[in-house]
């Protein structure tokens, strides 16, 4: 049997939170439901985030109210402090996953806190989960450290200062940790070599990727990580979105687009590829705008139908 990599589809949440077309949650949920039909089991649908700083994201509660339980499916929600925590328990979300980032300059704008600041607040949402009272929610936990390859504020970022980060959240037992290249400056080779540090910082931990494709490079970054062993990548139907704290970033690589990738080379992905296409053109549709992904325009091949 080939091996399996995992996408997890972003697009609902990271593809939606730059865009200028501001979507009731209802479309939002219907893009979560095309998106599972088409083949996601684990897929970013909401943020508890303010609706003051991300109006996009506004209505969480109501997108996660207008997903039916479905087996095998997981519905992930991005918080970046307590505060979005709590929201995000007292719904049904399946997995809560927190943002922090590897410089000050990012963090104080994306969160209002330094890196002590996210240090504290994430072991302060690891305690109460460990500590739930009895019947209250605890989803799974993973972690996304943004900014790994590069900061708008702060600039370059280091093997070590990334590879200590992972170590920190490492050793809070969260299992599960991303490395994204929040404004798309990575290239493969530095891939390798931070895919490499994180291991070694964090040998038990399941170590996921997440690009943008800001300045080309997202596909061979993505490659790059799954011939250093990466089994979990993030991507965003129609390659859709950015970061509305990071200038300039533009949309994470494509869910179809890698999908084509991989399965051509042999892996498994479990997407239909077609659904993906005609996922990604409908999103596009509503935000009023192509989605910028190579499939949605060319489509696949062999060409059907």
């Amino acid at each position: 049997m080939s091996r399996p990599i995992t996408i997890v589809e972003v697009g609902p949440r990271d593809g939606l939170q730059n865009e200028k077309a501001i979507l009731e949650p209802a479309v939002r949920a219907d893009l979560t439901l095309r998106l599972e039909a088409a083949g996601a089991r684990r897929i970013e649908a909401v943020s508890f985030v303010h609706p003051k700083y991300v109006p996009q994201m506004a209505g969480a509660e109501e997108v996660m109210a207008a997903l039916p339980a479905e087996p095998g499916r997981s519905r992930i929600g991005l918080v970046l402090n307590a505060k979005g925590y709590e929201r995000a328990i007292a719904t049904p979300v399946d997995e809560i996953n927190v943002s922090v980032a590897a410089t000050d300059g990012f963090g104080l704008k994306n969160q209002g806190l330094d890196r002590a600041g996210q240090q504290a607040m994430l072991e302060e949402i690891v305690r109460r989960r460990h500590n739930a009272a009895p019947g209250e929610a605890a989803p799974s936990l993973s972690v996304t450290i943004s900014c790994v390859w590069g900061c708008p504020f702060d600039g370059e970022v280091s093997v070590d200062q990334v590879a200590d980060l992972v170590g920190r959240i490492s050793a809070l037992g969260v299992q599960e940790i991303a490395l994204a290249d929040t404004i798309g400056v990575g290239d493969p080779w530095s891939v390798t070599r931070k895919v490499e540090a994180a291991r070694k910082a964090a040998p038990d931990a399941t170590l996921r990727l997440h690009f943008h494709d800001t300045r080309n490079t997202g596909l061979a970054n993505a490659y790059a990580g799954v011939e250093a062993g990466i089994d979990v990548l993030d991507a965003s139907v129609g390659g859709i979105g950015g970061c509305p704290f990071a200038p300039g970033a533009t949309g994470n690589i494509a869910t179809e687009d890698l999908v084509y990738m991989l399965e051509r080379a042999g892996f498994s992905t479990g997407y239909d590829l077609d659904r993906l296409i005609e996922t990604a053109r409908w999103i596009g549709e509503k935000i009023g705008r192509p989605a910028p992904s190579a499939l949605s325009r060319a489509g696949g091949w062999p060409a059907r139908g």
